[in-house]
């Protein structure tokens, strides 16, 4: 099949890097799904409803969910923030989060390690001691790295528990990890130990758009040339042709991707000696609830252990009530929660009664804990690649970028670089990777598609 159009640059994925990209660059966004904003999307459920709406109903009587779970930004410098509120008003917060252990119905303030004075004193005065005195070295595993760090004491009693859970068993044989999300200062863990201590770590303060997360796409969105529903099923590295599963192919000079690393290579049929790194699926499952009488002021809270196997619960109301339906903003009747469950990557999807069996457990076990009373809205979503993962001395990610970049696909974005980051630094990997791309610059003479074939 004759490709329909062939351009200098293409931008395979509409989430935020690719929207930014696609801005920045004013090249055409291709992105698999029919609305832009990848797992930043928001979406809304009436109560007592199953289904999905784009765009909140006239009246307001419904909950405000979002695809991947709650996602704040955060980390952004100034003229990155202005950027965004270019495109739409936002508020800032103050982080709220906590540590709960239910068997104690414990709440620890984040990060624990500053706040031991919440302990009991023999736990306080052995995880102290631990911390500032346990031998140091070079640790080979993210197990390795958490018990060097806070000792065996909070290992055992948060840390490795919830690491087992938040990366599906694979933190005893992953390399160490964001530690800056969890950082040790012997200074603040003296001083927690026998009062309060001020919020630190990289999401401190975060930033919310004022009417949704959507909204951000969405008037992205607008200023590119953005196509939908074109899910990539194969990148024909050597003749440069994308295929879509809609019959259709694009030639092209040079590729922006934010489609995942380990995807990327498999769809341009890019082979390397060395094995992927790992990865974690999560199944997201949004709730929409009457709020029971022992629900938290967080925003979301870690959790070491639960019957279900979740490791954090969210509350999108307790950041900001418009999450609500309207009737229920600002009279503490109802809650807007996401949960999340880690999977091994690669392996089975739950089925269909599994992730019911699930979200039934996981309805039951908020209702003991008194989070809820009557679930109304209970809408489970699958994020095939959510964490991205290293074996110890690993070189694939390295090499499989380079792999790419010689076959002229660049790589940019949470995901398609192996690498965690925030909106704020995605959307600045866009506008970076895009500038470098733009229409007319150095890099990109062309002004219009090369060639336009029936």
């Amino acid at each position: 099949m004759r490709s329909q159009h062939s351009y200098e640059v293409l931008v395979l994925g509409g989430g935020m890097t690719g929207l930014a990209a696609g801005f920045a660059s004013e090249w055409p966004v291709f992105e698999a799904e029919s609305t832009a904003g990848g797992i930043c999307s928001s979406y809304y459920v009436r109560p007592n409803s199953a289904d999905r709406l784009g765009v909140a109903p006239e009246d307001g009587e419904a909950y405000r969910f979002e695809i991947g779970g709650g996602h704040w930004i955060f980390g952004g410098d100034p003229v990155l923030t202005r950027f965004i509120r270019s495109l739409t008003p936002v508020k800032s917060y103050p982080r709220l989060s906590s540590v709960f252990f239910p068997e104690r119905a414990l709440y620890v303030p984040y990060p624990l390690q500053n706040h031991l004075s919440y302990l009991p004193p023999d736990i306080r005065v052995r995880a102290l001691t631990e911390m500032l005195t346990g031998p140091k070295g070079n640790p080979k595993t993210m197990a390795d790295s958490l018990r060097q760090s806070f000792g065996a004491t909070l290992t055992e009693m948060f840390f490795g528990p919830f690491h087992e859970l938040y990366t599906a068993g694979l933190w005893t044989s992953i390399a160490p990890q964001d530690g800056y999300k969890t950082p040790v200062d012997a200074a603040l863990a003296i001083r927690g130990a026998s009062e309060r201590t001020p919020p630190v770590g990289y999401n401190a303060t975060f930033l919310y758009p004022e009417q949704g997360l959507n909204t951000l796409a969405l008037r992205l969105g607008n200023q590119c040339d953005i196509h939908f529903n074109k899910r990539v099923i194969r990148v024909d590295a050597r003749g440069k042709e994308v295929a879509f599963a809609d019959g259709s192919t694009i030639n092209y000079g040079s590729l922006i991707s934010t489609l995942p690393l380990n995807k990327m290579l498999l769809l341009a049929d890019l082979k390397l000696e060395e094995g992927p790194d790992p990865y974690t699926s999560v199944l997201v499952l949004n709730l929409g609830a009457t709020r029971g009488s022992k629900c938290p002021l967080d925003h979301w809270i870690y959790l070491p252990n639960t019957q279900s196997g979740f490791h954090r619960v969210g509350f999108y109301d307790n950041v900001d009530p418009s999450f609500l339906p309207r009737s229920s903003q600002g009279n503490n009747e109802r809650v807007s929660i996401y949960v999340e469950r880690a999977y091994i990557g690669g392996e089975k999807k739950p089925t269909e009664l599994q992730i019911q069996s699930y979200a039934d457990s996981v309805v039951r076990e908020l209702q003991e804990w008194e989070f809820i009373k009557h679930a109304e809205v209970v809408d489970p979503t699958w994020i095939d690649v959510a964490y991205t993962w290293s074996w110890p001395g690993s070189q694939w990610r390295a090499k499989a970028l380079s792999r790419l970049e010689e076959n002229d696909i660049v790589m940019m974005g949470r995901y398609a670089k192996w690498s965690f980051q925030g909106i704020a630094d995605s959307i600045r990997d866009g506008l970076y990777v895009g500038a470098t791309s733009r229409k007319g610059s150095h890099r990109s003479a062309a002004t219009r598609p090369l060639v336009a074939n029936a």
